[in-house]
């Protein structure tokens, strides 16, 4: 019995011992996915307040219970962007083209600035020609025709004034300085004007290529569009006029390039094409149209159906 007392009281102490150590390995112990949500929540409520302070968002934002994306919403949202794609595509296209139009609009102007200029200067340095001559013909004709005596004790015999300076005036004006350009571009309008339009259209063109410098080469290109057309080509003179236009604004048949395009795409059965043509033809020459020119494109107009 002595013996069983000590062990009995070492096996309480024991006991006694190790009731901490168990509590403590209790409260080591991780916390149950309820705590665990639980504390997420608190600290997601904590983020809201500090991100949202003005109040929280939707009860249910970024909750598993949020209504899906369904495929016709997916497919709308990429429909939506594809049409915003094509509508800044179609912004910056004709941007791009109004771009193009100002150079060649200023362009055109330049050069109807330079080519009026020089015709100006043309024209007053023939002026101050013709002036000049017509000062001096009645001071040689008065040292001429003012004899002193006749030979035989006759009266001097007037002869008619002026007829002189008239004579001098009809020789100038029926010699002209010649212009082997003009010649070259004449004959190739008679060449059509004959019906002759592959023999106009080869005496044209090789008029153009000589003298790229001369103001009739904006004739003759829209006359080699012209001559297309009488031929039963409108495609090709389609072509022509468009690059005559394009080309050289500035020229003087220009604008009749424009109306005749738009001939042609009538021709191809393109009527809304042809009211571009004439519409272009309007927006760039507007009141500088000839009025010829201007009454066939009011007939064009109404025959393509513009509005």
């Amino acid at each position: 019995m002595k013996i069983l007392r000590p062990i009995t009281a070492l096996a309480a102490s024991a006991a006694i011992a190790l009731v901490p150590v168990s509590s403590a390995l209790a409260q080591r112990q991780p916390p149950s996915p309820e705590q665990r949500i639980q504390r997420l929540e608190r600290q997601v409520e904590e983020m809201q307040r500090r991100v949202f302070p003005k109040g929280k968002p939707a009860d249910t934002a970024g909750f598993a219970d949020d209504p899906a994306a369904t495929q016709s919403s997916v497919m709308s949202l990429d429909q939506r962007l594809d049409a915003l794609e094509r509508q800044l595509a179609d912004m910056l296209r004709q941007s791009e083209e109004n771009g193009n139009r100002l150079r060649n609009l200023e362009a055109g102007i330049n050069q109807l600035k330079t080519s009026d200029d020089q015709r100006i200067q043309a024209l007053e340095q023939r002026m101050n020609d013709a002036a000049a001559a017509a000062t001096a013909v009645p001071q040689s004709q008065e040292a001429v025709t003012v004899p002193s005596t006749s030979p035989k004790g006759k009266p001097p015999q007037p002869k008619p004034p002026a007829a002189a300076p008239q004579k001098m005036t009809e020789e100038a004006s029926a010699a002209p300085a010649t212009d082997p350009g003009e010649d070259a571009y004449t004959e190739g309008f008679h060449l059509w004007e004959a019906g002759k339009y592959d023999d106009a259209i080869s005496s044209l063109r090789s008029f153009v290529k000589a003298y790229p410098k001369h103001r009739r080469v904006s004739y003759a290109n829209n006359l080699i569009g012209r001559a297309l057309l009488d031929k039963g080509q409108p495609r090709d003179a389609a072509s022509a006029l468009l690059a005559n236009y394009r080309g050289n604004p500035g020229g003087e048949r220009a604008p009749d390039s424009l109306y005749y395009l738009g001939q042609a795409l009538m021709q191809l059965g393109q009527p809304a094409q042809a009211c571009k043509a004439y519409g272009e033809l309007d927006a760039v020459y507007g009141a500088k149209i000839r009025p010829d020119l201007k009454s066939l494109e009011t007939d064009a107009k109404a025959k393509a159906n513009c509005s």
